[in-house]
């Protein structure tokens, strides 16, 4: 296709991409409270079980819990158009691949959304669990013996905050066996390549754990980890998908 057709249909794809955000923003808004309940249940029940603590969940503004609700709409609008995302764009580079690269990638389209759960799923059931206890007790009740009383009260857009970058930071963490993959599957990098740079590689992913992980040395750690974990995953995969070397 000429360069405006491409364009006309770039645009197309986007159209449809924005009327599915706007669907799953309308779904999201409807359910806000229950997402939000969701995803305020770890540190919930984790406050229950410490009663002396009387810890809240507050709003500090008058219109904050319109806005935390449409955050969460939001949230819930990217997070769960993310699978139609990824078919748009799909969609719009499969007529330009040949048949045979097509049969290539489609592995990689449905791998990315499931992917994306999965990391977003290890950090709400393994990774707030623990880093949501050890914060907490930092926090104390006082009594008899005498020390001074700090009770957590929690400012709800901090939290919510806090959530869904960790939410966002490991979905996007398990999408790196599918990029490197895909990467070694079209020949730019390959298994040998992945190995010599892994002492860089590792040190890269230190650092990108620092700035997408909060200011917590548990949560960076484990992101780290997962990333160095998945990298090697990487590896292996790339050994079997990579281009085999012709012989003369």
């Amino acid at each position: 296709m000429p360069l405006l057709e491409h364009l006309v249909e770039l645009r197309r794809r986007l159209l449809y991409s924005m009327v599915a955000f706007l669907l799953m923003f309308a779904v999201s808004w409807y359910f806000a409270r229950d997402i939000y309940a969701f995803l305020a249940a770890p540190l919930e029940g984790l406050l229950a079980q410490r009663p002396e603590l009387q810890g809240a969940i507050i709003a500090t503004g008058l219109t904050r819990p319109f806005l935390v609700y449409l955050k969460v709409a939001m949230f819930g609008g990217a997070f769960m158009g993310f699978p139609i995302f990824a078919t748009q764009i799909w969609l719009f580079v499969a007529p330009g691949l040949y048949r045979s690269e097509k049969k290539a990638l489609l592995p990689f389209l449905i791998a990315t959304p499931v992917l994306f759960i999965t990391g977003a799923a290890i950090a709400y059931y393994f990774v707030f669990p623990v880093a949501w206890k050890f914060f907490l007790s930092y926090f104390s009740g006082g009594g008899a013996s005498g020390a001074l009383a700090i009770k957590p009260q929690i400012d709800v857009n901090d939290y919510l905050g806090l959530v869904m970058k960790l939410l966002f930071a490991f979905g996007l963490t398990f999408e790196v066996p599918v990029l490197l993959t895909l990467l070694a599957r079209v020949g730019i990098v390959s298994s040998k390549g992945l190995k010599r740079a892994r002492r860089y590689a590792f040190v890269g992913m230190f650092v990108l754990a620092a700035i997408l992980a909060p200011p917590d040395v548990y949560s960076q750690v484990a992101l780290a980890l997962l990333l160095v974990l998945l990298y090697e995953i990487s590896i292996i995969v790339a050994r079997f998908v990579e281009p085999k070397p012709v012989e003369a």
